[in-house]
């Protein structure tokens, strides 16, 4: 557990059902991270997460993918980042284009940027299994992520970008 034991966690989007699941399974470990950030845009999801998850551990950050000056503040000190935000329900996306780019494309460009500018040790992608031969535009945009993310190994960083699919 090298990138989680006693390392400060961040997870974009990390009120999303992902993220919630991903927060409780950190929570569990020992010794496991020394602090968990959860950043998300939705003020009321962060409200009812806190409430319900209770531990001093988790610091809770309302932001955006797309602000990178508040990622930035928001990565300040982070050992490993989760990014799991994203725009992901297909039908939405298609009738949203342009917010999926933002979100999914230039939000995960940010987070490249931000993580190389604070020497984060190691950036989790999360993407989706709709990547694969992409027809929705869902999946181009997140196709898309993970050609940024694993490029993103080629510029002269210390920090390590993996991409996963669910």
């Amino acid at each position: 557990m090298k990138y989680i034991d006693k390392k400060v966690i961040l997870i974009t989007g990390g009120t999303g059902s992902w993220g919630r699941e991903l927060v409780s399974q950190l929570i569990r470990m020992k010794p496991g991270p020394k602090e968990i950030r959860i950043y998300s845009r939705g003020e009321h999801k962060q409200v009812e997460m806190k409430r319900e998850v209770r531990n001093a551990k988790c610091k809770f950050i309302i932001g955006d993918v797309r602000d990178k000056n508040i990622l930035n503040f928001a990565m300040k000190g982070v050992d490993t980042v989760f990014h799991l935000a994203a725009l992901k329900h297909v039908d939405i996306v298609e009738d949203n284009p342009w917010e999926a780019v933002l979100t999914n494309i230039y939000g995960t460009e940010n987070i490249i940027e931000s993580a190389i500018h604070n020497k984060v040790g190691l950036v989790v992608d999360v993407s989706t299994d709709k990547a694969v031969d992409a027809y929705s535009l869902y999946g181009v945009t997140k196709a898309c992520g993970e050609k940024l993310m694993i490029n993103a190994n080629k510029l002269i960083s210390n920090t390590k970008f993996i991409c996963i699919r669910g």
